[in-house]
């Protein structure tokens, strides 16, 4: 497995972002580190499939970037951990999925990650994105930008996610009722309203929408 992949056009002496690429499939990688390394300002210094190798290769070749697929073996773990950002404060998580839903993409940028892009997107926009999170920026793919933008504002109420949370941990109605310290009469009306405003056609239901808008 390489270590450094030069691109034709790297300016020898000049100042490169130094990328990392962590992509379990290795056509998928290949294509990956060719498409970034025949920009002039970028180097593919190292390439990982997982495997518990990731961090050790980050702290030796020290990326500005890291690429991270999250739909591969171990990708959503890694960056979950916290570790690589932990010990590379400096460097900065790109993170590479099919597709997502308002709640995943929240979750992503909660695990600090600086962009998302999908999978499908247009190769020059791995590029701008790569880019642009060397500038400090933030890059979140436009497609997945819609997604967030279509789950709407949370029709729910502050007491009401609380009862859908523990009603989606599966906790009984009375449990909730105590732990609220509410009256299982008043859990049933906000379980009620949640399905209404939801549009659920049961309680189940509506767990699955409002967890696929992010609203829980």
């Amino acid at each position: 497995m390489p270590e450094r992949v030069r691109g034709p056009h790297s300016r020898v002496g000049a100042t490169l972002i130094r990328v990392l690429l962590v992509e379990n499939t290795r056509l998928v990688r290949g294509a990956f580190a060719a498409l970034l390394s025949r920009e002039d300002d970028i180097d593919v210094v190292a390439e990982a499939e997982g495997n518990g190798e990731v961090l050790a290769r980050a702290l030796s070749c020290r990326p500005d970037v890291v690429v991270i697929d999250v739909d591969s073996r171990e990708g959503e773990e890694l960056a979950a951990t916290g570790e690589l950002r932990a010990r590379l404060p400096d460097c900065r998580m790109l993170l590479l999925m099919a597709s997502t839903t308002p709640e995943r993409l929240r979750r992503m940028l909660d695990l600090h990650a600086a962009g998302v892009i999908c999978t499908n997107a247009p190769a020059d926009r791995l590029v701008h994105g790569v880019r642009k999170l060397v500038r400090g920026q933030r890059f979140i793919d436009p497609e997945f930008a819609l997604v967030a933008l279509d789950a709407g504002e949370n029709p729910l109420t502050p007491r009401e996610v609380e009862v859908l949370r523990l009603a989606a941990d599966g906790t009984p109605t009375r449990d909730i009722a105590e732990r609220l310290s509410l009256s299982v009469a008043t859990v049933r009306n906000h379980l009620s309203a949640i399905t209404r405003k939801t549009g659920g056609r049961n309680r189940i239901d509506a767990i699955r929408i409002a967890r696929e808008s992010g609203w829980v």
